[in-house]
């Protein structure tokens, strides 16, 4: 067997489901005399880092947890290392270990471990229902509980974009949704706008979701996935029900966007400091009428280009009286420029919930998308 960190990777590789962090803690205690290794996940909210098993939560901001999630990089104080736990741009949480080697090369194995464990929690949180279960600091509602099941993760990276979304109330989400896919040439990206409430609201964008899903996995064009959504939910409720959705295919080479805006949530642009709202063509949403033909269009993204995707319920947060509002959000977005795009959500939920005192009441999505240019 290789090194320490072949070894801690195949350590977890092997591990059952359920004991990943004990087995990782026994093999980082022979390896590097650790004494303490505690697994921190980011719950729903985005807002406080759950242990797993019995332990303190870490709430504020300026505590090397935080420091270590929010730049993604080691954290080393007073013999403590934190750790950045995620795979392929979805941050999960933080790893404490104690005491940390005095030991630059040390320090560099264990947060490849970190990224192991990520990937490995990945793997695994289909199949046991602890992990999942420790990210919560309430009960999430059924509703809420269908559509966090629904999404492709809260981040993405790659060296052409980077992406992120947010769903609010995070614990009591109805009907708003996101979806993403890539395959290296192509991003796919969809914004739902969900109506109606609690589990009814949620099985209508769960069947939007799929259906958009089985249109894109059959290599069919924007237009023709919009439609054959809009038919799954008029056959089911003959113009009953109906969502709004946008949807976006980005070419990684080119910058070209197409869009598909069916009734859909706003779509906001933030180029060299400035905010505008890219002008679209309102069609009609799913499954409002029979057979709605659905029509593409372009537009060109630069490098460096920003898009931001929010619901009604961004807009329309409403405290005594007062509206959230196009103008404050606007002021706001010009604030994310030098954030990355999961802490350029997580601020503007942020800015929402001290808008309101409080969690929102109506739904409300957020997804940010960087295009970085063309790569190799």
């Amino acid at each position: 067997m290789g090194g320490p960190a072949d070894r801690a990777r195949q350590t977890l590789t092997e591990a059952p489901a359920d004991l990943l962090l004990d087995r990782l803690a026994a093999e980082l205690a022979r390896s590097y005399g650790v004494t303490s290794t505690q697994l921190y996940q980011v719950d729903y909210r985005l807002s406080v880092l759950l242990p797993l098993g019995a332990g303190e939560s870490i709430t504020g901001p300026g505590h090397p947890a935080w420091r270590c999630f929010d730049h993604q990089e080691p954290i080393v104080a007073e013999r403590t290392g934190w750790f950045p736990v995620g795979m392929r741009g979805e941050r999960r949480g933080v790893l404490r270990v104690e005491p940390v080697p005095d030991d630059p090369d040390a320090i560099r194995e264990l947060d490849t471990i970190a990224t192991v464990l990520g990937h490995e929690l990945s793997a695994v949180t289909a199949s046991t229902d602890i992990y999942l279960t420790a990210r919560r600091s309430r009960r999430l509602t059924l509703a809420a509980e269908m559509q966090w099941e629904l999404l492709p993760g809260r981040s993405r990276i790659r060296p052409s974009f980077s992406l992120a979304g947010q769903l609010e109330p995070a614990y009591a989400v109805r009907g708003d949704s996101f979806d993403w896919s890539d395959d290296g040439r192509r991003l796919w990206l969809s914004v739902v706008n969900g109506s109606g409430e609690g589990v009814a609201a949620s099985m209508l964008t769960s069947l939007a979701t799929h259906a958009l899903r089985n249109a894109r996995r059959a290599e069919l064009g924007l237009a023709d996935q919009a439609a054959l959504a809009d038919q799954a939910i008029y056959a089911l409720h003959r113009g009953g029900q109906h969502l709004s959705a946008l949807l976006l295919e980005l070419d990684l080479a080119s910058g070209a966007m197409t869009v598909v805006d069916a009734g859909s949530p706003r779509l906001v642009r933030l180029r060299d400091g400035a905010v505008s709202e890219q002008v679209l063509e309102k069609q009609f949403p799913l499954g409002m009428f029979e057979g709605t033909d659905y029509r593409e269009q372009q537009f060109q993204l630069r490098r460096g280009d920003r898009l931001f995707v929010v619901s009604d319920g961004v807009v329309d947060a409403t405290a005594q009286r007062i509206r959230y509002g196009e103008t404050a959000l606007d002021r706001f977005l010009r604030r994310t420029g030098p954030m990355e795009p999961l802490d350029a959500v997580r601020s503007l939920i942020g800015d929402l919930r001290a808008f309101v005192a409080g969690d929102l009441v109506d739904d409300a999505v957020v997804v940010c998308l960087d295009w970085l240019g063309p790569q190799p």
